[in-house]
């Protein structure tokens, strides 16, 4: 029988990948998209097996609606608490009032759980989300997958390509779990078919360390690249303090000071996947850190290191 999948979040980076990965499966697609917006239909029009509805955030009857004979429904909204904590409980009212067997929120990060209160906002907003998931009458699996691996060509700052530096906080040997959005993506739609799904999956397309990443870059580029100590975690942690007081960032999701936190919670460990389980969906093909890597180097087929 198939599966009606209803998406939130459907037109964004990782949303759509969602929805691509839904596509081959037998999965009927329900995009959610807000009143008056053009993108979903943009991007899929008349596709076969997506169905296209609007609703508000605001509006628990239009939400009823859309959710309607869903069985899952999969969140990838993306914001701050007005968006993972507040449109994301709307929508989980709505899904049971409707009956809706299974709720995936947007997650798709490092563990969130285990964090020091205060050590970083926006898996703080996931964690306050997840204890009103737990608390409703709905199944619910979080896909958790350390960091997205495709962040490390040059969004996250890890890596400084023209000095051929790899920096690290605290230790170099502290393992560190990325994954692809793509990966993600494919993982979120074998999650959504899974009726047997346990609360939490995790994936990792690499488990490394910054020791191993440095490694491997020298061995991709045959230029030597070392590591550079940026300090402990506690004093990155105090710099993003003081950098989040300072900032006028205007509420956005990801400022500079937020990703300062992301790192503290992967290099102190709090953040580290304990559990991961990428054979759960069978032998699948994964993107490691040395494919991101190779592929915006432009060195492909060097022997892999990771």
């Amino acid at each position: 029988m198939t599966t009606t999948v209803l998406v939130a979040g459907a037109t964004g980076d990782l949303g759509h990948r969602i929805v691509r990965a839904l596509g081959d499966h037998d999965a009927h697609v329900r995009v959610l998209t807000r009143p008056g917006s053009d993108s979903a239909r943009a991007l899929w029009g008349d596709t076969e097996g997506i169905e296209i509805v609007e609703a508000s955030y605001t509006d628990p009857d239009a939400l009823a609606a859309a959710t309607a004979g869903v069985d899952v429904v999969v969140s990838a909204v993306n914001g701050l608490r007005p968006v993972i904590v507040d449109a994301q409980s709307a929508l989980l009212a709505a899904a049971v009032r409707s009956g809706v067997s299974r709720f995936i929120p947007s997650d798709y990060s490092a563990d969130y759980r285990s964090i020091a209160p205060g050590s970083n906002r926006n898996f703080e907003l996931r964690r306050e989300f997840a204890a009103t998931l737990d608390a409703a009458d709905i199944r619910a699996t979080s896909v958790l997958n350390g960091a997205f691996a495709d962040m490390l060509t040059g969004q996250a700052p890890l890596i400084l390509f023209p000095r051929h530096r790899v920096l690290f906080w605290s230790s170099a040997d502290q393992v560190l779990d990325f994954t692809t959005k793509d990966d993600v993506a494919r993982t979120v739609a074998s999650v959504a078919l899974d009726e047997h799904a346990p609360r939490v999956v995790e994936v990792a397309g690499s488990s490394i360390t910054a020791r191993q990443i440095a490694h491997m870059l020298t061995t991709l580029t045959g230029t030597a690249h070392r590591l550079q100590w940026a300090g402990t975690t506690g004093t990155l942690a105090g710099m993003s303090s003081v950098m989040r007081r300072l900032s006028r960032d205007g509420g956005e999701a990801f400022p500079a000071w937020q990703g300062m936190q992301y790192f503290v919670s992967m290099f102190s460990g709090q953040a580290q996947l304990r559990h991961v389980d990428n054979d759960r969906y069978g032998k699948v093909s994964w993107t490691s850190v040395r494919d991101v890597l190779s592929a915006h180097l432009g060195v492909p087929g060097r022997a892999s290191t990771d």
